[in-house]
């Protein structure tokens, strides 16, 4: 670790580093995990490349979600804006034990229960990296419309990501979300960002989340996610329906509610998503 680092990150720890062990990281920054002197362990994230207000961002939406005691939740210990450090607790993983999946999806239902004030959030957010607008509208057909699916579309189109006459068929497409967002729902709390990789085992093999990407919105936004990368049980979404039963046509919207995540995963990570994306959104023609 740079001594300059190592330096800032001390300050906001309560005794010195003994040991710093970089864990990797993705395209925007590293992760490291050190340990004290008394031998507690954190995790620490430091965003070189990350946009400004991501730390604060994502220890906001951690809190958001940590409200409901619903799930377990990473927990934060410190951060440093200006500097883009977040030091969060560190999670010793464990096998996952017999009832992990059900527990997942009853703690989801819950999270979502729990519900949101609005159909937002107090304040614009990221996923991934990329900016997430949350300015609150009454209806969620014209949230999921303006805020998630027209600025994302605009965006690869801009990019050169997303044909022209692609991007148009997703623009004409949004005067019928009103009929296609299933029935209306107060907002629920959601993770918004729940694949695999950001539930983690904990301790006791219970499921944790972490990476938010929180907003108020249709819960089943989150199942939709939980689907499309794979990696969640089958037990896991029968507890969830069993504790907060779903519409019963639910299951068609699956695709319509995978829209979102497919589009941040165009303007990340380029043109090979964009073949999923235009399958999904024609499923709806």
């Amino acid at each position: 670790m740079d001594p300059d680092l190592r330096e800032r990150i001390e300050a906001l720890l309560p005794e010195p580093i003994e040991k710093a062990r970089e864990l990797g990281g993705g395209s925007i920054g590293t992760s490291w995990r050190v340990d004290l002197v008394s031998g507690q362990s954190y995790f620490i994230k430091h965003y070189v490349e990350g946009p400004a207000g991501l730390v604060s961002a994502e220890e906001a939406g951690l809190a958001w979600l940590a409200e409901a005691g619903a799930l377990p939740t990473a927990r934060t210990v410190a951060s440093l804006d200006e500097d883009a450090i977040l030091i969060l607790e560190w999670i010793e993983g464990a096998k996952a034990r017999s009832d992990a999946a059900e527990r997942l999806g009853r703690g989801l239902a819950q999270l979502h229960a729990f519900s949101a004030p609005e159909f937002g959030f107090s304040e614009d957010n990221f996923i991934g990296s990329l900016p997430q607008a949350n300015a609150a509208c009454e209806h969620w057909a014209d949230f999921y419309a303006y805020r998630r699916i027209e600025p994302l579309v605009r965006r690869g189109q801009d990019a050169g990501h997303i044909p022209a006459g692609l991007a148009g068929e997703a623009s004409r497409m949004l005067a019928r979300f009103e009929a296609l967002c299933g029935p209306s729902e107060p907002p629920a709390r959601l993770h918004g960002d729940l694949w695999s990789g950001n539930a983690m085992l904990g301790p006791e093999g219970e499921f944790v989340l972490i990476d938010p990407a929180v907003y108020g919105g249709h819960r089943e936004v989150d199942l939709a996610m939980m689907q499309l990368f794979g990696g969640f049980p089958d037990r896991s979404f029968d507890a969830y329906s069993n504790e907060f039963p779903l519409a019963a046509e639910a299951e068609e919207r699956v695709a319509f509610y995978q829209l979102y995540p497919l589009l941040v995963h165009v303007n990340l990570f380029g043109e090979s998503y964009v073949d999923s994306f235009a399958r999904a959104l024609r499923t709806y023609r």
